[in-house]
């Protein structure tokens, strides 16, 4: 029994180190992200279910916001090691430093990030897109202000580079529930859309 918890744990020691290496590490981050991305929208679908407002899980909708978690994936995992480059080392000037660049450039990029992929999956117009951006980002990046100032302090101070996509994601569980909420929150652009069309015909 002994022998076999040894070997686990050398196994998993090994899986770890090979996941979180220079080679592997864009790919581990693009399957966290997804992985998290979907456990987001499962739990808040779940909790829409209990309030009665969808019958059932919709694997489709899973599946868009597992697409954006990897677009966001991506972009983390580069955007981390530029600003690493542009701004080494720990020092509390550094970090706030980081902190404030990573709100003020990152974040309005990942909220974009997030619209536009799930335009592209679900077909939608560019005035569709746009039109849900404008109605949805001020609400999200609100809630961005609110939780990732802290927490990045912690992790640009004493995470090393290769797992702060893991601990974003991590940290981001509960606000991706928020996320999903909101971005699957239904809009009136429809109503506009089919108003420009009536509008349309009846001018011919």
């Amino acid at each position: 029994m002994i022998n076999l918890f040894r070997r686990f744990k050398i196994l998993s020691q090994n899986v770890i180190k090979t996941s979180f290496s220079e080679k592997h590490l864009l790919t581990t981050n693009c399957i966290i992200s997804v992985s998290l991305s979907s456990v987001g929208d499962i739990i808040e679908q779940n909790l829409e279910i209990y309030r009665k407002e969808i019958k059932a899980w919709d694997k489709i909708r899973t599946r868009n916001m597992a697409t954006s978690g990897l677009t966001v994936g991506v972009f983390c995992h580069f955007w981390y090691q530029y600003l690493d480059s542009k701004l080494p080392g720990r020092t509390f000037k550094t970090v706030m430093r980081k902190v404030l660049v990573d709100q003020i450039i990152a974040s309005p990029i990942v909220i974009s990030l997030f619209f536009i992929t799930l335009g592209v999956v679900r077909r939608e117009s560019l005035e569709e897109t746009m039109n849900e951006i404008r109605q949805k980002f001020i609400r999200l990046y609100k809630a961005e202000w609110i939780v990732w100032p802290t927490a990045q302090v912690i992790n640009f101070w004493i995470l090393p580079l290769k797992y702060r996509v893991l601990y974003d994601n991590t940290i981001s569980l509960g606000y991706d529930v928020y996320t999903s909420y909101v971005i699957n929150e239904r809009i009136e652009h429809s109503v506009s859309i089919i108003s420009k069309n009536q509008l349309n015909s009846n001018s011919s």
